[in-house]
């Protein structure tokens, strides 16, 4: 995809996300509330109004009538939710092992905070001569 084309999905990861999230109830309501905020609708019509979104949108109406690329189409889209799955995944994974990381840190911060100063059985002074 050049730089300059128009891009509805961001990343694969993204889009992996963006179907787990659809699945879920929860986030579907809130998506639901946010569609019904006028400021929402007013960005939408922003996007939609963009040349760019228009000219891609009536590419893929073009392809969606020719049943051999509106199956390749999905192929594609299949591939890309594979892969960004198992960007999503590694993402989590890394994620979680960074929290767990950070969480330790903290523990053993708070426990050397703690921790008596080391004294020694030496008296500290002065020298004999």
């Amino acid at each position: 995809m050049s730089s300059g084309q128009f891009n509805p999905f961001g990343s694969d990861m993204m889009l992996a996300q963006l179907m787990q999230d659809m699945q879920d109830p929860e986030m579907m309501r809130e998506a639901q509330t946010m569609m019904n905020d006028p400021a929402f609708q007013e960005r939408m019509k922003t996007l939609t109004d963009n040349p760019n979104f228009k000219q891609h949108m009536e590419q893929t109406t073009e392809t969606m009538k020719d049943p051999e690329k509106q199956k390749e189409m999905e192929e594609k889209m299949k591939a890309r939710v594979s892969a960004g799955q198992k960007e999503l995944e590694d993402f989590k994974k890394k994620s979680a092992e960074l929290e767990a990381e950070e969480k330790r840190k903290k523990e053993n911060a708070k426990k050397k905070k703690n921790q008596k100063p080391k004294t020694s059985s030496k008296k500290k002074g002065v020298k004999k001569v």
